[in-house]
């Protein structure tokens, strides 16, 4: 008896309690730093249109330009096109347009528009759960100025399986992070990115619902609906991923997110689909998305401007073109970033955008 006491003494003195071993709490945003607060980088969009068929009479060409906000500086530092180019905003969203025109080209021509910019993207951070839900609230009265974003779009309905799955998922929850934290945690966890067979990539909340599976507007599209069904504003944002650990290359193709309204605290951004594919990011992406992206527009069911004669936009970040008033598809697309590393003394851009002969 008395040896087995000693032996207990002994084990404490060695081992210290589980409790002083332990570091303060962390709060998960503290926990990992996953990317810089801001990145600066060259981002080049381009593209050609090929071939143009014998006999046609008008080419009319479209594309985003890079926005500018809190999150987002945009310089515009060279362009080129083969004819004039003036700017636009499509009347629902406030999305910047580039428009060009072309009239009667020789059979077999082809045209390219390069834009370069250098961009500054910030951090877009409103905090992690714990500090959301401490502001959270029950939703209120959309404002008529927010109507938009709880309305159905053409892929994004808010009936059927979209309003059963609302019921389901977030209707039980008292509050609006709360409503978006249930569909966050939904999607992810009965989703998977997975680019395989087809269907995938329209954003079709309903197929996605079905299927399971998807790219970043899978994701996004029915997460958006379902808060929209239960009252919560909600928009969809897109544009180009600037890879992680590289500093140029390529960029394959395009990358969209989602953020939400909540009252007392303002839209609130969520990457579900960059969560599912780095799960130790699964926190950091409700209420945060990183510096990794140029963000080129916002909204679906797009309206250009000057107007196109084809039906809206599904989303709007690659060119859209039309040929004497049909949508046409020969396009070759090439977009790529390179990381500026210091202040460099930097070329005013040719010609403003807009300005005829740009």
């Amino acid at each position: 008896m008395k040896l087995r006491v000693l032996l207990s003494l002994l084990v404490c003195v060695a081992v210290p309690p589980c409790v002083a071993q332990s570091s303060p709490p962390v709060r998960p945003t503290e926990k990992l730093t996953f990317s810089p607060p801001s990145r600066t980088f060259r981002f080049t969009y381009s593209f050609t249109v090929k071939d143009i068929p014998a006999g046609t009479k008008v080419v009319r060409v479209w594309f985003p330009q890079a926005t500018r906000d809190r999150y987002q500086d945009a310089l515009l530092v060279s362009m080129s096109a083969p004819a004039p180019t003036r700017l636009g905003k499509d009347p629902e969203y406030g999305n910047v347009i580039v428009s060009s025109e072309i009239h009667d080209p020789p059979a077999g021509q082809s045209y390219t528009w390069t834009w370069v910019y250098e961009i500054t993207r910030r951090e877009y951070s409103r905090g992690d759960y714990v500090q959301l839900e401490r502001k959270d609230s029950r939703p209120t009265v959309v404002p008529a100025s927010m109507t938009r974003y709880v309305q159905a779009d053409t892929l994004i309905p808010t009936d059927g399986k979209i309003k059963a799955l609302a019921e389901q998922v977030t209707v039980s929850q008292p509050g609006t992070v709360a409503k978006a934290k249930a569909a966050y945690d939904y999607f992810f966890t009965n989703f998977r990115y997975d680019k395989t067979g087809t269907g995938w990539g329209r954003g079709d909340a309903v197929w996605a619902c079905d299927s399971k599976h998807g790219n970043c507007t899978d994701f996004h599209s029915p997460f958006i609906g379902v808060l929209r069904a239960d009252g919560i504003p909600a928009r969809f944002d897109i544009g180009f991923p600037i890879a992680e650990n590289k500093d140029k290359g390529d960029i394959a193709g395009y990358h969209c997110w989602a953020e939400f309204y909540a009252p007392k605290i303002g839209w609130i951004p969520v990457d579900i689909s960059e969560a599912w594919k780095a799960k130790e990011k699964e926190n950091y992406f409700f209420g945060s998305v990183d510096a990794n992206r140029v963000q080129l527009s916002t909204g679906r069911d797009i309206t250009l401007s000057p107007k196109q004669d084809g039906a809206p936009l599904n989303y709007f970040v690659y060119p859209y073109v039309e040929l004497d008033g049909k949508p046409y598809e020969a396009i070759g697309k090439q977009f790529s970033f390179e990381e500026v590393k210091s202040v460099e003394q930097r070329a005013p851009p040719k010609a403003p955008v807009g300005s005829p002969g740009g």
